[in-house]
């Protein structure tokens, strides 16, 4: 009776380390934290470094990390889109679930596509340790996620201001934002509507706290 019960544990725990071995390793998540200070991430390399800090203290090493943020045109910079930044995919989140296999599904490029949508759902898009993140219905509620890009990941060229002064100012402009708790369909995982603001009592007020998606080249 003991060989058998040692019998069964071994196995069990053998089929655990084959799973945990077929798991795909992470390679998207939103964050646990923002920067605490609104919209002002350091602009794009500030935002990349959080992503860094964050994935690798949750385990994941050997990979580069990017913010999925746009920014505008300014002062003779050119803009950047989020899409061309984070790699080709195939994007897994920490529960080794599939989001999107490559930019083309991601952002629904083709019709087929479009109207299949990605996987990023509430379930699905989770922060770097594997918890959900507050949606709508949730206290206090956390849907509204930095990008500052267009639904086809691009930048915006209107000349208003969508990425708080790409990403450095915590006080005047506005920050274009995305929905992480859709459930397909009707609502952008990544361009919904503007902030209230650049502060982080701002971004509070609107349904946020500053959170933005993180992917692995």
């Amino acid at each position: 009776m003991k060989y058998l019960l040692f019998t069964i544990s071994a196995a069990a725990l053998l089929a655990q380390a084959q799973q945990k071995q077929q798991r795909a390793p992470m390679a998207f998540f939103i964050t646990s934290t923002g920067s605490g200070n609104g919209a002002n991430l350091g602009g794009l390399a500030g935002a990349d470094a959080h992503c860094q800090k964050l994935a690798e203290a949750a385990g994941s090493t050997g990979k580069v990390w990017r913010a999925y943020l746009s920014t505008q045109a300014e002062s003779g910079k050119p803009a950047v889109n989020a899409r061309d930044r984070i790699g080709k995919g195939p994007w897994h989140n920490s529960n080794g679930a599939q989001v999107a296999k490559d930019v083309a599904e991601l952002h629904g490029d083709t019709m087929e596509m479009a109207q299949k949508g990605n996987l990023i759902t509430k379930n699905n898009a989770r922060n770097e340790k594997g918890e959900l993140v507050n949606g709508v219905g949730d206290k206090p509620n956390m849907h509204d996620i930095l990008t500052g890009s267009t639904f086809d990941g691009r930048a915006y060229t209107d000349g208003a201001d969508h990425t708080c002064n790409n990403w450095t100012s915590n006080g005047e402009g506005t920050a274009q934002l995305g929905h992480h708790d859709r459930n397909g369909g009707g609502i952008s995982w990544n361009s919904v509507h503007p902030s209230r603001g650049c502060s982080q009592e701002s971004l509070v007020a609107t349904g946020g706290a500053g959170l933005f998606y993180c992917f692995a080249q």
